[in-house]
C-alpha cells in the first residue's frame, strides 16, 4: 500500500513537472536564431541537435515523453548543455534548464539503468567513497595507458584499449589536493576577509596543483581560507543524466559544509561549479524549507569564479607597462561556456592572463565557442565532441600561441585530448596558473 502510495505521488509530481515544462516550452517563437550559435549543429547541421528541434519534440509533451521516452531521451542526450542558445534567444528562452527537466522527467518515468544508479546514488553522492574509489583508480591508472615513450607530451597519454586509443587523457593525480589542503589553511597576515574555497572534483582530482596555486594566491593577498573537509561534488553531473535525487543529496551535504554566515566569498576555479551554485542549485534544487532557500541565496551572492574574485574584488591588475615583445611565448584564452554564456565573465580571466607579462597576449577567432567538451557528452557522444574540438584548435593555431588558458578543468582536459591527438605542442594552463608564476615567489611553483 505504501509503495502504491509512493507511485502515485511520484507520478503526480511528474505530471507536475511536465505541465511546468509545457508551459516554458510555449515560449519559443521558433526564430532560428539557436541554429546560428548552437555548436553541435554546426557540425551536424541536423535541425534535431539545435535547441528549437528538442523544444518542438517537448510541444506535444505528455504524449512523447509516454509513447516514446528513450527516443525523446536520446534527442536530449545529443546536447552540450553550453548555453549557446539561451545566451542569444530573443525571448529569454532557458533551454538549459528545460532540458534538465526533461531529463529528470524521463529518468522519474523509466528506471534509471543500474549502472547510473551505482555511479550517482552510490558513489558521486557519497563523498568518502568516492574519494577512496578514485584513490584505488590512481594506483592502476597506468595499467591503462600506454607506455611513457608513447606519449605525445608530459600531460596526456593514449590509452591501451583499441576502443579509446584515440583519446588522449590527463592521468588522476597520484595525491588529490584534499590530502595537502590541511597543510594550506593556515596564513600569516590576513585582511580579515574570510574566503571559502569550493574546490570542485577536477581540480581535486585531476589538477591539485591549480587547486593549490588558489590558495597561494588567495594567501599572498592575505586572505583567510576556509576549505571544508569531504567536500562534494556541485551535482550537475548528476543532474545532467537526470538524476534529481543524487543531485538534491549533494547539494544538501555541501549546503552542510558552506554555511554563508561563516565567510565573506565562496570562490571556485571551476566554471561548471561557479554557475552551478550561482544558477542551478537556486533553480533545480527541491528545498525543503524557506530558511534552505535564503541560505542559497546568500550562496550564490557570494560565490565567484577565481578570476572574477581576484580583478573584481581584490583589484587585481596589469602594471600598465607595455610588455617587451621581441621573443616573448604568446598566450591566448578559451571562454569556458559556464563563465561567458551562463555568468557573463569574460574580460576578469583576460585581465589575469595579462598580469603575467613574460607573455603577449593575442586573442583568438571565436574564442566564445564550444571547446566540445559538454561533461558527459564527451563521454557518449565522443566523436562528435572531438569534430567540435578540431574547430578549436585550428582557432589556437592561427594566433602561433604556446599556450592557451581556460578557467575550466574540464575544457583543460578536453583542449588538451584534442591538441595531442593534432601532435600540437601546446600547453593548456588555467588563468590562475599563469597568475600565480607571475605573483608567488618562485619557492612555491
Amino acid at each position: 500500500m505504501l509503495k502504491l502510495r509512493k507511485k502515485k505521488l511520484k507520478m503526480a509530481e511528474l505530471i507536475r513537472l511536465m505541465k511546468n515544462l509545457d508551459q516554458e516550452v510555449t515560449k519559443c517563437s521558433r526564430c532560428g536564431i539557436c541554429q546560428s550559435v548552437c555548436p553541435l549543429y554546426d557540425v551536424t547541421k541536423q535541425e534535431s541537435d539545435v535547441a528549437r528541434g528538442k523544444l518542438m519534440l517537448l510541444k506535444g509533451l505528455m504524449r512523447a515523453f509516454f509513447e516514446d521516452p528513450d527516443g525523446v531521451w536520446q534527442r536530449l542526450d545529443r546536447c552540450l548543455l553550453c548555453g549557446a542558445c539561451a545566451q542569444n534567444c530573443p525571448r529569454g528562452v532557458n533551454s538549459v534548464e528545460i532540458f534538465l527537466t526533461a531529463r529528470m522527467i524521463i529518468s522519474g518515468y523509466k528506471r534509471m539503468p543500474l549502472i547510473k544508479k551505482i555511479i550517482f546514488r552510490h558513489l558521486l553522492s557519497n563523498p568518502k567513497f568516492f574519494d577512496r574509489m578514485v584513490a584505488w583508480a590512481a594506483r592502476w591508472q597506468y595499467l591503462f595507458f600506454k607506455n611513457a615513450d608513447l606519449q605525445i607530451d608530459g600531460s596526456c597519454t593514449a590509452m591501451v584499449s583499441p576502443l579509446l586509443s584515440n583519446r588522449r587523457m590527463i592521468p588522476l593525480a597520484t595525491v588529490p589536493f584534499h590530502k595537502t589542503s590541511s597543510e594550506l589553511t593556515s596564513t600569516g597576515k590576513s585582511t580579515g576577509k574570510k574566503v571559502a574555497f569550493f574546490t570542485g572534483c577536477l581540480l581535486d582530482k585531476v589538477f591539485p596543483g591549480v587547486a593549490t596555486d588558489i590558495v597561494r594566491v588567495l594567501h599572498f593577498h592575505e586572505m583567510s581560507v576556509l576549505i571544508p573537509a569531504a567536500q562534494g561534488c556541485c551535482g550537475i553531473p548528476s543532474l545532467a543524466s537526470g538524476d534529481s535525487l543524487a543531485f538534491n543529496r549533494l547539494v544538501e551535504h555541501n549546503l552542510k559544509l558552506f554555511d554563508p554566515s561563516g565567510f565573506d566569498y565562496l570562490v571556485t576555479g571551476c566554471a561548471t561549479c561557479t554557475a552551478t551554485i550561482k544558477k542551478i542549485w537556486l533553480s533545480m534544487f527541491e528545498s525543503p524549507s524557506e530558511e534552505m532557500t535564503a541560505v542559497l541565496h546568500q550562496l550564490a551572492e557570494k560565490t565567484y569564479d577565481i578570476s572574477q574574485f581576484l580583478v573584481d574584488v581584490v583589484g587585481v591588475q596589469p602594471s600598465g607597462s607595455l610588455p617587451e615583445t621581441a621573443g616573448c611565448p604568446i598566450v591566448t584564452y578559451h571562454d569556458p561556456c559556464h563563465l561567458r554564456k551562463t555568468l557573463n565573465i569574460f574580460s576578469e580571466p583576460r585581465t589575469l592572463v595579462r598580469v603575467n607579462d613574460s607573455y603577449v597576449f593575442t586573442e583568438m577567432p571565436d574564442a566564445a565557442s564550444c571547446c566540445g567538451m559538454g561533461g558527459s557528452f564527451n563521454l557518449t557522444h565522443y566523436t562528435l565532441s572531438a569534430d567540435i574540438g578540431k574547430k578549436k584548435v585550428r582557432n589556437i593555431e592561427t594566433t602561433d600561441a604556446s599556450v592557451v588558458a581556460t578557467g575550466c578543468p574540464a575544457c583543460m582536459i578536453h583542449l588538451s585530448d584534442m591538441l595531442a591527438r593534432e601532435k600540437k605542442q601546446i600547453r593548456v594552463a588555467h588563468v590562475v596558473e599563469l597568475y600565480a608564476e607571475k605573483i608567488l615567489p618562485q619557492e612555491f611553483l
